[in-house]
């Protein structure tokens, strides 16, 4: 009998969050500290394509979710 695969699942962990790096295109999911505070910025190289990116993080608890984006350095 053939197993079938558990599709993975596009939901993030509550610790967790995405950006698409401005450089390559791709939808990178990184860890979030949050004890660091409401609105944290931080140097990351894309783990893709190895550019610089500026990460952008803001935390309230009345989101559902963390918003998460990058820019270029």
């Amino acid at each position: 009998m053939k197993k079938r695969r558990k599709k993975p699942s596009s939901r993030l962990d509550a610790d967790q969050g995405a950006y698409t790096c401005p450089t390559c295109g791709e939808s990178i999911i990184i860890p979030l500290d949050l004890t660091q505070g409401t609105d944290q910025e931080y140097i990351e190289d894309c783990p893709v394509c190895c550019n610089p990116n500026i990460v952008h993080v803001e935390l309230d608890p009345q989101w559902p979710d963390p918003r998460v984006w990058a820019e270029r350095e």
